[in-house]
Formats: C-alpha cells, sequence, structure tokens
C-alpha cells in the first residue's frame, strides 16, 4: 500500500518516530486539554494544577518547534522543490502537521509571559484555550489525511459518476 508521507514518517524507524513525533506532541495537547477543563470550570486560576498545565505548554510549545525546525527544512522543502508529494491529501496531512506550531509555539510564549503579558487573566486563559484547541484541530486533521492511501485519490480521477 502507498502512504503518505505523514505515515511514512511514523512507520519509519518504529517505535521511535512515532513516539517522537505524535504520541509526546499529542499526550501533552491532551494533558494540556484535561487540566484545562479542570482549571476553566473549577475557577483555579492558581495552585498547582495550573502550574503543571503552564509546565506542560511551555514543553509542548518548545518540543513541537523542534520538530517543526527539523522537518520543515528536512521533509517539506525537499518534497515540495522536487515534487515528490504523494497526492494533494499528503500536501494536506505534512501542511496541517506542521501548522501545529502556529498553536503550540504562541501557547509557550504565552505562558512564559512573552506574549499577552498585559492582558487581563481572562482572555489569557480564552487565549490558552483556542491554541491548544487549535493545535487538536489541526492534529487530527493530519492524521485523517495522513491514513489515506495516496492511490485512492490518484485515482478516483477515472472514476465513473
Amino acid at each position: 500500500m502507498n502512504m503518505t508521507h505523514y505515515m511514512s514518517l511514523l512507520a519509519d524507524n518504529q517505535p521511535w518516530n512515532l513516539i517522537i513525533f505524535m504520541a509526546i506532541p499529542v499526550i501533552f495537547a491532551e494533558t494540556i486539554t484535561v487540566t484545562e477543563f479542570f482549571i476553566l470550570f473549577g475557577k483555579n486560576t492558581g495552585g498547582g494544577l495550573r502550574s503543571f498545565n503552564r509546565v506542560c505548554s511551555i514543553l509542548a510549545g518548545l518540543y513541537f518547534t523542534g520538530i517543526f525546525l527539523y522537518l520543515f527544512p528536512t521533509a517539506f522543502v525537499p518534497l515540495t522543490v522536487n515534487g515528490e508529494w504523494h497526492t494533494w491529501v499528503d500536501v494536506v496531512a505534512v501542511s496541517f502537521y506542521l501548522s501545529g506550531v502556529f498553536f503550540l509555539l504562541p501557547l509557550a510564549l504565552l505562558d512564559l509571559g512573552l506574549i499577552a503579558r498585559r492582558s487581563p487573566e481572562e482572555r489569557k486563559m480564552k487565549l490558552h484555550f483556542i491554541f491548544v484547541s487549535g493545535f487538536l484541530v489541526v492534529a487530527h486533521i493530519a492524521m485523517i489525511f495522513g491514513m489515506v492511501n495516496p492511490e485512492i485519490i490518484s485515482g478516483m480521477a477515472g472514476m465513473s459518476h
């Protein structure tokens, strides 16, 4: 079976690529999300749970920025320059995966106090929730399109309607 570069990346070097490129970022995002719910519904903006949430957010943002800085020049650019994409679903899967940096990096910067520094706590919490939610959306879109067999898409042009 043919597979997208996203799925190929996860399948290669088992189990390490799966852990490095999917498990760690998604576990961070899910941990942040779950703790975020407890913080928001309990209106607990301080304490140990918020500190844990903040540490996870910073680590997730810095970690995924490292992934982006590694994969963009070593995978995305060469695939584009050499025209090696496996149909448009491959481009969607990899692009949405890498776009996670636009959510996790600002999440880290927010918790490091480098952005929205003078914003009220409620605004920061909204931004925090938007950033982690945005990452989960793009990560799931990447996963869905990443699991599609590109041969199906390239063979669809000849389908009778």
